[in-house]
């Protein structure tokens, strides 16, 4: 006879098994937002902080509504850099930066940090170029060993003169996981570099996913990869 204060119901494990189910499908859909979020309100205050200190009190909405609006920091950012760009494009603009440059390539250590600026800025702003051509595979850091990287462009000058490969060197980046920012920049032969299908985009949330989060293929029927053009 069982006992009636004896509970054998599967009910209970089954209960909690389906708790702690929904409660790591919540922990999955609200750790993104809330992470988002919190680093967009980080940003705004961090702009927030920078810009506004600069911008004259008659100016500031908090003058005026009595509250501090986080976010009027990146307002008046776009406003000043969309002026500062138009003035640029300008005769006088151009006349200014020029004059400017001049004054700074006097300057030892300024040139060499203004002219590396510079360099990194255009590069990665610059709307007539691309930071990055296409995704990649080299084997990297030994044979056997494979690596997702982002052709930058073709080796020039020196290093190609000096590299004596015979072939078209291609300049790889190949980054680090979770970090896409920061990575290795190598010097591959044309024919060691597998051009990928996916977009630098997919490449890029590849890396910092660990290798948790691949592409859909467009066309399941098409090579997986192709040489570099």
């Amino acid at each position: 006879m069982n006992d009636p204060l004896q509970d054998n119901s599967p009910s209970k494990p089954k209960l909690f098994a389906r708790l702690r189910s929904s409660f790591l499908t919540g922990i999955v859909v609200i750790l993104p937002v809330a992470l988002t979020i919190w680093l967009l309100w980080s940003l705004l205050g961090w702009v927030d902080g920078f810009v506004l200190p600069l911008v004259p009190e008659r100016f500031q909405p908090e003058e005026y509504i009595g509250i501090n609006l986080r976010g009027v920091g990146i307002i008046f950012f776009l406003i000043f850099t969309i002026i500062i760009g138009w003035v640029a494009k300008g005769l006088i603009g151009r006349s200014l930066i020029r004059y400017g440059e001049s004054i700074v390539d006097r300057m030892p250590v300024v040139r060499s940090i203004y002219s590396g600026v510079k360099q990194i800025a255009e590069t990665v702003f610059a709307q007539q170029e691309r930071s990055f051509e296409q995704a990649c595979l080299v084997q990297y850091p030994r044979r056997g060993v494979w690596a997702i990287g982002f052709v930058s462009t073709e080796a020039k000058g020196e290093i190609a003169m000096r590299a004596e490969t015979g072939s078209r060197l291609l300049s790889v980046f190949v980054p680090t996981t979770p970090n896409p920012t920061s990575g290795f920049l190598l010097y591959f032969p044309e024919e060691d570099v597998s051009i990928l299908d996916m977009t630098i985009e997919d490449a890029a949330k590849l890396v910092i996913s660990a290798g948790l989060v691949y592409p859909t293929p467009k066309d399941p029927a098409k090579p997986l990869g192709r040489a570099a053009k």
